[in-house]
């Protein structure tokens, strides 16, 4: 698992052990980075369910101006500790270890957010209900939810709005988008 490119491009990450835990794979993680490339550079970035923290890494290589990493397990957040210290990353990086669906409460707000939890769980659903409930996406903000390919995701009330999704093979992307501020705030 490596970054792709940017400021880290090439770093090896560091993996958790044990099946916990289910990366992003290489392809769709370079699929997931070629959706939102323009969309990157200056932004507040969530790694929701972080694990290792690559999805947020990666943004952070390629200009992200700031990424929160939450994990619920210890491990992982010390792994991504870890990991965005071997990019030298970590002056753009805040790790807080917790409950994921807790932190949403926190009242950030953010331009960029990954969702990618254990696809067996429930979270993602829970996730995306509560990122929209709250409205913590920035005007024009993405949401992007990394999913089994036969998972049917809630659907978003507005400003939110299904923008595409993206199969490969056994894996699904969900892109969500903001509308911006104008006439809902």
């Amino acid at each position: 698992m490596r970054v792709i490119t940017g400021s880290a491009r090439g770093r090896r990450l560091k993996e958790l052990t044990g099946m916990e835990t289910r990366p992003t794979t290489d392809k769709v993680k370079e699929s997931m980075f070629s959706i939102v490339q323009f969309d990157i550079e200056g932004r507040r970035v969530l790694d929701l369910f972080a694990g290792t923290g690559q999805l947020g890494i990666e943004a952070l290589s390629r200009g992200a101006a700031e990424c929160v990493f939450v994990d619920q397990r210890s491990d992982a957040a010390a792994l991504v500790r870890e990991n965005v210290e071997l990019c030298g990353l970590a002056d753009r990086a805040r790790i807080k270890r917790g409950d994921a669906l807790a932190y949403l409460h926190s009242g950030e707000t953010f331009d960029l957010i990954f969702l990618d939890p254990p696809y067996q769980s429930d979270l993602l659903d829970q996730a995306l209900e509560a990122i929209t409930a709250f409205d913590i996406c920035r005007g024009h903000g993405i949401i992007m939810a990394e999913s089994a390919a036969n998972h049917t995701l809630p659907p978003v009330q507005p400003p939110y709005r299904l923008y595409r999704e993206y199969r490969y093979g056994k894996i699904k992307l969900t892109v969500y988008h903001r509308s911006g501020n104008e006439g809902h705030e």
